[in-house]
């Protein structure tokens, strides 16, 4: 049995020009960067920012120093890239519509595809709000799909930690919209 190399052991080698280690990152972090980026863009341009988001690494890799983890790393690459998208979108006054059946591809009545839309900005809103340790664990959790197990070892906390950080979080968010999450 052979075992994954560490994000780490990647790194170094994309760093010296494998192209194969990088495909392997590329490969490893592309679905939790994008469910990043999608719970903080509208979703028509989620792809665009992700896309952003590996071009901002290729870029940059070279200069990742190993002082913390990759993955701490690449999502404050994300972050920036979101900014980014924010910003230029407030210089361009931009502010694209698209028709409800774009936003959500279940079929569903006009007033529930409204409610639904409605409740996930209201959602993200608060989300955004939030102090960023909070927003962390609920990222790992929703967009990443990581276990307790996984955010207490990427947060190097005990597990109790974790969970007691992500309810507090949940609360934060329930406070802010009052409804259930």
């Amino acid at each position: 049995m052979v075992d994954e190399p560490t994000d780490e052991d990647l790194v170094r080698q994309a760093q010296q020009g494998n192209r194969e280690a990088f495909l392997a990152l590329y490969d490893r972090y592309l679905h939790r960067v994008f469910n990043r980026v999608k719970s903080r863009v509208p979703v028509q341009d989620a792809e665009d920012v992700t896309q952003e988001v590996f071009i901002a690494l290729v870029r940059s890799l070279g200069s990742f120093a190993h002082r913390s983890r990759f993955s701490t790393w690449l999502y404050t690459i994300v972050n920036r890239q979101i900014a980014d998208f924010y910003r230029k979108r407030a210089r361009t006054g931009a502010a694209r519509s698209v028709p409800l059946e774009a936003a959500d591809p279940a079929p569903q009545g006009a007033g529930e595809a409204h409610e639904r839309i409605d409740e996930r900005v209201q959602i993200q809103q608060a989300l955004q709000r939030l102090p960023e340790h909070y927003q962390e664990v609920i990222l790992m959790r929703f967009a990443d799909g990581l276990t307790f197990e996984e955010i207490a070892e990427q947060r190097q906390q005990s597990f109790e930690a974790a969970k007691s950080l992500y309810r507090r979080a949940l609360e934060a968010i329930r406070d802010q919209i009052g409804a259930r999450v």
